[in-house]
């Protein structure tokens, strides 16, 4: 009787998968074609008396593909955070402008037409920013802002320029020029890179409040890159479900053994960064952070007596306790197969005998490709503090 090594057809399997999913990808991102250039890269900043900022962008865009994915109709630049107000248009080509926390915070531009390849988009806006400084940040006495305008994964910036009001400023980082009452930076970005400056001021110099501190953009993980590695996770689960399924239906009797385990979760009612309240999610959906204030597995017996319904949840789930607020117990039930081997006899040719015990080796291998880059549709997606992964990267090039 022959026997087929199941396990390692399933292990070449998942390696030609996981090779072909990498030469995809890094091959799709190197012949990916610039759509977009963005010519002038222009930021103002001053700061108002209570210590937020009045931002004017003033952007030309220039269309360099217009028919891979369609004419540039819209954009989203990245702004420092949510707490992003009155987004105004200054050009008549902005057809509407909102706040868009859709991946990040942006502002959302809608243009009065479609453009297409070879035009250029001059347009200007500006909004008020708050939540961007941090008192006492390095020394005590002083007060820090930090700046990193939203940056373009897939579009090189041929000249950027940051002039930020020089008025009782104390000090400054990187070096700047110093022109008609403005600190000046000048730079030209490469696809992704990103260009921080930072403007220090005496605590009394504004109206700087206690309570605000730097804060930054979403930090959310793009679903698309979850949507790959989903799709590598499931496929080595199945050649593991697959050469386990294999290894023991001939050799072995299961049975099952589940084990539940309990954990005793407290959450806090704000989140402690920006006081957004929790509704029901982990994470504070404005700024990231988490809402646990506390986990610690418990047995039954450590449940107080009044919670007798939870005493009885042996599925997986979360589930709150009546005697504490904002307390739950979080239930996970594991069920183990637990097989029954014996012994092999396989009969060769020749009248030989031997005894055969079956041995595998387990292999758990983990890979993500995150393919850098950027979406459009007018898109520049800046992800702020973030690494994102775009669609057109995974559609299939004709």
């Amino acid at each position: 009787m022959m026997i087929v090594d199941h396990t390692r057809t399933y292990r070449t399997i998942f390696f030609i998968f996981l090779i072909s999913a990498l030469v995809f990808c890094f091959s799709k991102n190197a012949d990916a074609k610039d759509l977009d250039e963005i010519l002038d890269y222009e930021i103002t900043i001053d700061v108002r008396d209570d210590a937020r900022l009045n931002i004017n962008y003033h952007i030309r865009w220039k269309v360099l593909d217009s028919v891979s994915e369609g004419p540039l109709s819209w954009v989203k630049i990245g702004v420092p955070n949510y707490h992003a107000e009155d987004l105004k248009a200054l050009t008549s080509n902005i057809e509407k402008i909102r706040y868009s926390s859709d991946g990040g915070c942006f502002a959302k531009i809608t243009f009065d037409r479609s453009y297409r390849q070879g035009e250029i988009v001059d347009f200007s806006f500006e909004l008020v920013q708050d939540y961007m400084y941090q008192v006492d940040k390095l020394k005590s006495g002083e007060t820090v802002y930090e700046f990193t305008p939203g940056w373009f994964d897939d579009i090189k910036v041929d000249s950027l320029v940051i002039r930020w009001k020089n008025d009782k400023v104390l000090s400054f980082s990187p070096s700047c020029y110093n022109e008609d009452g403005y600190l000046v930076w000048r730079s030209a970005l490469k696809k992704g890179e990103k260009y921080s400056v930072s403007v220090t001021y005496n605590n009394n110099a504004y109206g700087f409040d206690l309570s605000k501190k730097i804060e930054e953009g979403d930090h959310r993980i793009p679903w698309g890159i979850f949507v790959f590695l989903g799709i590598v996770i499931g496929f080595v689960f199945l050649c593991w479900y697959l050469s386990e399924r294999s290894r023991y239906s001939s050799t072995a009797n299961f049975s099952s053994k589940s084990k539940v385990i309990r954990t005793k979760v407290v959450y806090y009612q704000n989140c402690p960064s920006c006081g957004c309240p929790r509704g029901d999610v982990e994470n504070c959906p404005h700024c990231g952070s988490s809402f646990v204030q506390s986990e610690e597995k418990i047995e039954v017996k450590d449940l107080p007596a009044e919670e007798k319904e939870l005493r009885r949840k042996t599925t997986s789930g979360l589930y709150q306790f009546s005697s504490a607020p904002n307390t739950y117990m979080r239930v996970h039930v594991t069920h183990a197969p637990v097989p029954h081997r014996y012994t092999t006899v396989v009969t060769r040719s020749g009248g030989g005998r031997s005894s055969c015990a079956h041995s595998s080796c387990a292999c758990a291998c983990a890979c993500a490709c995150a393919c850098a880059g950027g979406g459009r549709a007018g898109c520049s997606t800046k992800d702020f503090y973030n690494t994102d992964l775009k669609l057109r990267q995974l559609a299939y090039k004709k």
